[in-house]
């Protein structure tokens, strides 16, 4: 069920910032904003701005920002993020980082009028071993996976704030919970990238050195599901359109209370070793595939209920394998320029 568009929460002539345009789901958001005619041809814009810009640690240079370009809209991508060896290297970095650019960036958002604010979460936000698949109402049920906690405290803070911020001050903030994602614009450094694209790399550099095997980490019988950054860009500004949490018909949770954050993903998992064949096979790498059950596991299984979002009206449309491809190909170009 979606809202009529003459009601549309958001139009083309609103004055747009997304914070983090230049990482994969900001870049992801602004593509799809100007697919849906949002920006200087409807009338508004979109704004985006450098890390040598504006630094988004800064909270005096936030404001400044804030009060020159005059956002109805503002969409926060912002955030430091990494895999598994980089949340255990730098917990402080993702911890202290994350708490600064959520913070300056939706308080100035709510004190300089913003009339709405997405904040793009994580599913590690999640208790470990959460009743599966995952419902937004499983947050805060248990303890975190030790791998990414500081990441996801933060999280969760950033949604609480939101929460906050909407309860006390009716400010219009609304957060997106993507699963794990991959495309274009992705992360391939050999240690700190997230698992799809750790994985792509490595076996694309072990079929260009002829190597006689790949080490991947871990047991490979975690469950995980993998979201195209495409699909999350349209899902955002699908939720910027449609979704009031105030409506009637907006989701809830079991208790019949407003859900003021959702889910998004595909609804679909497979297992790391199940992920690591296909791409192996996607690559033509003819090597052995060993595992290093030395290395941690994470979350044994990590799969979003994905129910709430699709009753307003929204579904993701690119499966994994036609999502591989183009990753695939992706990191081919960036080996060649």
């Amino acid at each position: 069920m979606s809202t009529p568009d003459s009601q549309l929460l958001i139009t083309p002539a609103d004055r747009i910032y997304v914070a983090g345009h230049r990482g994969m789901a900001g870049s992801a958001i602004c593509r799809a904003l100007m697919a849906k005619g949002y920006g200087e041809a409807g009338g508004g814009a979109l704004l985006t701005a450098a890390r040598s810009e504006l630094d988004l640690l800064d909270p005096v240079a936030v404001g400044n920002w804030f009060a020159a370009n005059k956002p109805d809209v503002v969409i926060l991508a912002a955030a430091k993020v990494g895999g598994i060896h980089a949340n255990a290297t730098y917990p402080a970095d993702f911890l202290l980082d994350n708490l600064k650019i959520q913070n300056h960036v939706i308080e100035t958002a709510w004190r300089s009028g913003v009339r709405r604010l997405l904040f793009l979460g994580s599913s590690c936000i999640y208790p470990k071993f959460a009743e599966q698949p995952i419902k937004e109402e499983a947050l805060l049920t248990g303890p975190l996976e030790p791998t990414n906690e500081w990441y996801a405290i933060a999280k969760i803070a950033g949604i609480k704030l939101c929460e906050a911020l909407r309860q006390q001050h009716g400010f219009d903030a609304i957060s997106l919970m993507p699963t794990n994602l991959y495309g274009p614009g992705d992360n391939y450094h050999p240690t700190n990238s997230h698992v799809m694209a750790a994985l792509i790399r490595r076996f694309q550099e072990a079929k260009e050195s002829n190597a006689a095997s790949v080490t991947c980490w871990g047991t490979g019988t975690p469950r995980r599901e993998f979201l195209h950054v495409d699909d999350l860009g349209e899902a955002c500004v699908f939720a910027l359109e449609h979704w009031n949490p105030g409506a009637a018909h907006s989701p809830r949770d079991s208790a019949g209370q407003p859900l003021t954050f959702l889910n998004v993903g595909t609804g679909v998992d497979l297992s790391i070793r199940e992920l690591a064949e296909s791409i192996a096979n996607s690559i033509d790498y003819q090597g052995k595939i060993l595992w290093d059950t030395s290395k941690p596991d994470g979350t044994p299984k990590k799969q979003l209920n994905v129910g709430a979002l699709s009753k307003l009206g929204w579904q993701a449309r690119i499966s994994l394998w036609e999502g591989l491809g183009s990753a695939i190909d992706s990191h081919q170009e960036l080996e060649h320029i």
